[in-house]
């Protein structure tokens, strides 16, 4: 199986950046080669393509459904083991930062929220312990952000990345309205405090 020039700059490129990103060479390129085939690939298919042992196929095709970035085939009267990677780019997106959360940012919340829950022996670990508090009230805005968009569907995910500097406009404009909002309550004796706005809704906003 031999690779057209375009598609081997792609693959060889990917294992490039494979380190960089915390995956192997060989992972990433055998990544790359299954985004752009047309068609599934078995092992010796991949093998074959690359020049890798089939032993290194198996570990790196194991790794990338420990991701959950590929996907697992089989043809009719082929008893062989076919693998694909998602069509639809965003949902790719979705995988990478769901298991990225678990994990990298499920583990250090954790450890955070337990250090939180602990006693400070000590002036040193109360500054300590308000320097987590910080670290771990932007990992959970961040971690909610995230699980908003996880559940978009992809076009509405597609909206929200286009938006751009139109989401900080939507805020300013959601600030300016909650602020008003506010200081009508407040002439009337009551009090109001403006919500959160999810991401959902700046893209309904940005379509109306």
């Amino acid at each position: 199986m031999n690779l057209a020039p375009l598609t081997q700059r792609f693959v060889l490129h990917f294992g490039e950046m494979g380190s960089r990103w915390g995956i192997n060479r060989t992972v990433g390129q055998i990544y790359a080669l299954l985004y752009v085939s047309p068609r599934a690939l078995n092992a010796d298919d991949i093998g074959d393509a690359l020049a890798f042992s089939r032993s290194n196929v198996s570990m790196g095709l194991k790794e990338l459904q420990s991701w959950n970035l590929v996907r697992l085939q089989h043809l009719p009267n082929d008893r062989r083991e076919y693998f694909q990677a998602p069509e639809d780019v965003w949902a790719i997106f979705r995988t990478l930062a769901e298991e990225r959360r678990k994990r990298e940012i499920d583990p250090t919340l954790s450890m955070l929220r337990d250090a939180l829950m602990e006693q400070p022996s000590g002036a040193d670990d109360i500054h300590a312990q308000a320097r987590m508090k910080q670290m771990h009230d932007l990992i959970e805005l961040m971690t909610g952000w995230l699980l908003d968009v996880q559940k978009m569907d992809s076009a509405t995910l597609a909206s929200l990345m286009k938006m751009g500097a139109k989401v900080q406009k939507l805020l300013e404009a959601k600030d300016k309205v909650a602020s008003t909002v506010k200081a009508g309550f407040k002439g009337l004796g009551g009090s109001a405090s403006p919500a959160i706005m999810p991401p959902t809704a700046l893209v309904d906003a940005d379509r109306s």
